[in-house]
């Protein structure tokens, strides 16, 4: 329950961050170019709202909404998510909206896009001067990788080395390095000492690098005990610090990666239990493991939590790669945050072409799949990493041109000033409620996947 309350936690003020931020980029440039704005709510508030505040000699009221799906700045002339037609049938006044030029209202809309990404910019360059960068590159794991068996297919074998693609050098293991692979013609890899091209006869799929288990990839690790919480399965058994895991039930365990696989596979047994006794049987293990410090073998017996946790904690990278770390001043953290910002939002928009696919829907994650990516402590490092990539995916997905969004107002603003000619109220209201349409059933297909995943469907 307090993991929960601390992921909730970091979600509920990242999103506020950025939502406040976003409506505070259309409401500057508003008040920029003289247009009134009636309302400016964090969240919204159908029916009732839990504050609300109107300033002395201020046309705008100030309020906190009750449901968390967004925020919004309510302009006065326009055509939004309020549906205010009434006003529209009046006269044009020269404080609102519809009265200002094209440009003035095109940067009107844009001002909330421009906000988020400017911030996401920002952010990762006070992470980078604030934290530095630190890493394992990949040509430092010695120890090289774990494979899959489609990647053993392919010509991989466990221990080598990823180097780079026809096309470039890796650096660091992460998403990039997956994005590498799937658009290479060939993988260049280091096996007994030397470097071997490894060709592939098709592009690979990244989503199916990344969704398999085991994973396509992933570097070795040795299934050595960090600790031991007290109270779990694994303490009341006898496990200690430093212990070496090398078996469990009858599948041999030589790494972390091996181990949570087979945990996976009990995850996946645990989902077709149909009794208790069906689940005591599925959660009953043998564990052979070598002692700390000595040649012992040992074989124990437990039973593992409802959530088939053993109570272990597993060694990390660090613990036998060499890091690299860089540290940045300020001035060198800002160009260094704009390519790292700029570098995310490239691999966002290009791994979008997986969206159209029946695998792609089936990613599409909601609020559980995004409250879920932030970590299980609070680190301020990972809280602002995470509030920025969640600051370029609201950038991106605002300037998107559908009705309703940001992107959709800019779209017929574009049309306006190319054509000299504005699209009729009647067209706006009904492009506003299919925009409207399209978002809610992006959103009702994303937290449903989220649903299904927590229910072991997906």
């Amino acid at each position: 329950m307090e993991i929960f309350l601390i992921k909730l936690l970091q979600f509920i003020l990242a999103i506020s961050l950025l939502v406040l931020l976003h409506e505070g980029g259309h409401f500057f440039f508003s008040k920029l170019f003289g247009v009134r704005v009636e309302k400016f709510f964090l969240f919204f508030d159908p029916w009732f709202h839990i504050f609300q505040w109107k300033p002395k000699k201020s046309e705008t009221t100030y309020g906190i909404g009750w449901l968390p799906l967004g925020g919004y700045c309510k302009i006065a002339g326009m055509i939004d998510e309020s549906f205010d037609t009434e006003q529209m049938k009046k006269p044009a006044q020269p404080w609102e909206f519809r009265a200002k030029p094209a440009w003035q209202r095109l940067l009107i809309m844009i001002g909330g896009v421009l906000v988020n990404f400017l911030l996401a910019l920002f952010i990762y360059s006070m992470v980078l001067f604030c934290w530095g960068d630190s890493y394992i590159s990949t040509k430092d794991m010695s120890m090289g990788m774990k494979f899959n068996s489609e990647a053993k297919a392919l010509g991989f074998k466990d221990g080598d080395i990823l180097v780079g693609t026809d096309k470039k050098t890796f650096d660091k293991f992460d998403i990039d390095v997956y994005r590498a692979m799937a658009d290479a013609d060939r993988i260049d890899v280091r096996r007994d000492g030397r470097v071997i091209g490894i060709s592939l006869p098709q592009h690979l799929n990244l989503l199916d690098m990344l969704k398999t288990q085991p994973a396509f990839a992933r570097p070795f690790i040795p299934a050595d005990i960090d600790s031991v919480a007290p109270n779990t399965p694994a303490a009341k058994a006898g496990m200690k610090k430093g212990d070496k895991l090398l078996a469990i039930n009858s599948a041999k365990v030589d790494s972390w990666n091996t181990f949570n696989y087979e945990i996976s596979r009990l995850s996946d047994m645990m989902t077709a239990a149909e009794t208790h006794a069906d689940s005591l049987r599925i959660r009953s293990v043998k564990v052979v493991l070598k002692k700390a410090g000595s040649e012992t073998v040992d074989t124990l017996s437990m039973v593992l939590t409802p959530d088939l946790k053993m109570g272990i904690n597993q060694t990390s990278m660090f613990t036998y790669y060499k890091e690299t770390h860089r540290e940045y001043g300020f001035f060198e953290s800002l160009p260094a945050g704009i390519g790292y910002g700029w570098n995310v939002l490239r691999g966002y928009v290009g791994d979008m072409r997986y969206l159209f696919s029946a695998d792609g829907a089936k990613s599409l994650g909601g609020f559980g799949a995004i409250g879920s990516l932030f970590p299980a402590q609070w680190d301020w490092q990972m809280f602002w990493l995470m509030t920025a990539f969640l600051s370029i995916i609201l950038a991106f997905m605002n300037i998107l041109p559908i009705p309703a969004l940001d992107g959709g107002h800019v779209l017929f603003l574009i049309y306006e000033m190319i054509t000299g000619r504005v699209p009729s109220e009647k067209f706006m209201v009904w492009a506003e409620y299919i925009g409207i349409g399209i978002l809610f059933l992006l959103m009702i297909v994303a937290n449903l996947n989220d649903v299904l995943r927590w229910l072991g469907y997906m």
